[in-house]
């Protein structure tokens, strides 16, 4: 009896038994939605844009890529990117490290020191900088108070100044990866290493810094990507030869109104943004992204 009452009880089907184990699926669809129309129709105009204005095809992108002022405008893009990155990376990492080693009185206080700078106006820091690093700043009237220079050292609009600002406004998206992914580290690792007869630099190039690579690459990728689309920094700090594309998209579209030649300067930026993290995902994976 029991037999062919169990035979008797109806089966969950298949795709019911699926529809049960993702019941949120339907939920997605005001976020998918909310995406679509925010991000990928945007995104699909402004490309439309960049090949059809002013006349269809590619004109635009040729433009941008061949003509020597354009081109020294994503050169430099990259260029200030790649330096604030690296200097970004190595005034970070000795942060990070402090940060992790540091009593934790003394850690929070640092790390609430880092917040309060990113808190503040960017407008207000940028112009800070300004003060310091003008002809009669302070920096300058220290540096010939101590005999390092006898005239002002130019340290705005040009690449010192931007280098500056920028690494000083990025420097709390390479500390806060790397103290995440050091605090995860075993300190018996580098006792061990310093046990077996491996000297100081031998301990850190060959065991805390590859253990802490994950780190270098979440930070290098988050500021070298903001860096490439930084507008006010470069804008107040930087001259007419240190453009760059953010603000040659503000100039054609804002100034000049040419909408198509803007668009697709935008959309180089996106697709090599995206790129970027492309590469990184597929070579370090979205779980050492997160």
């Amino acid at each position: 009896m029991q037999q062919g009452a169990s035979a008797a009880l109806p089966t969950p089907r298949a795709g019911a038994s699926r529809r049960r184990s993702h019941p949120g699926g339907r939920h997605a669809l005001p976020a998918f939605f909310f995406l679509f129309f925010l991000f990928v129709v945007p995104l699909s105009v402004l490309l439309l844009r960049s090949v059809t204005d002013p006349v269809p095809g590619l004109d635009n992108y040729v433009t941008l890529l061949t003509d020597e002022t354009y081109a020294r405008v994503l050169f430099n893009t990259f260029l200030v990117a790649g330096i604030v990155t690296l200097v970004s990376l190595l005034l970070g990492y000795p942060v990070a490290w402090l940060l992790v080693i540091l009593p934790s009185r003394v850690s929070r206080w640092l790390f609430a020191i880092l917040l309060l700078s990113m808190w503040t106006n960017l407008v207000a820091r940028t112009y800070a900088w300004l003060v310091l690093l003008q002809r009669t700043g302070v920096i300058n009237r220290a540096l010939m108070a101590i005999g390092v220079t006898d005239h002002p050292i130019p340290l705005v609009n040009n690449l010192v100044g931007v280098t500056i600002g920028m690494t000083y406004i990025m420097l709390p998206f390479v500390v806060f990866p790397l103290q995440t992914r050091l605090a995860t580290l075993d300190p018996a690792i580098m006792q061990v290493a310093a046990i077996s007869g491996a000297r100081p630099s031998q301990v850190f190039f060959r065991v805390l810094l590859p253990l802490s690579l994950p780190g270098i690459y979440a930070g290098g990728l988050m500021v070298f990507v903001m860096a490439l689309g930084y507008y006010v920094t470069p804008a107040m700090l930087g001259g007419t030869s240190n453009m760059m594309l953010a603000e040659l998209i503000g100039v054609q579209v804002q100034t000049l109104l040419n909408w198509g030649l803007g668009s697709a300067a935008a959309f180089i930026l996106l697709s090599v943004t995206l790129l970027l993290y492309a590469l990184y995902v597929r070579s370090v994976g979205f779980g050492q992204l997160k």
